[in-house]
């Protein structure tokens, strides 16, 4: 294959993971869109190997990274380092889609780690 098409809503509907990876052959890297609905808090978590690449394509996003907070917008892109802890949430008064790109050399699998399990693995699970 050559090439492939889709779009968010050919890839799922509701809130949660779009998963673009599988769905359009890619191999060389990870791929997946969030959707969040007003107000989602999301999960502080950290990868073993995979460096992580955010695109604010609707919404308002709130990412935490390493300490560091900000407020972005449409068009915002995020790169945060493997084992650096993060989290991006709905900031808004919309739903937010952010897309999410991750490698190491390649697609690694999934390597990600919640900063705080107790907490937030039943969450997780839900939103999936």
């Amino acid at each position: 294959m050559g090439g492939s098409f889709s779009s968010l809503d050919e890839l799922g509907d509701g809130y949660g993971f779009r998963k673009i990876r599988a769905a359009l052959g890619v191999t060389a890297f990870g791929v997946n869109a969030i959707v969040m609905p007003p107000g989602f808090e999301g999960f502080l978590h950290y990868h073993d190997t995979q460096d992580e690449l955010y695109f604010v394509h609707r919404g308002t996003a709130r990412f935490e990274v390493d300490g560091e907070e900000r407020t972005l917008g449409p068009g915002s892109v995020v790169h945060v380092e493997s084992t650096t802890p993060r989290r991006f949430s709905n900031a808004g008064d919309d739903d937010l889609v952010v897309l999410v790109v991750g490698g190491s050399g390649g697609y690694v699998e999934r390597d990600g780690h919640l900063v705080d399990p107790e907490r937030d693995l039943e969450r997780r699970k839900a939103f999936s």
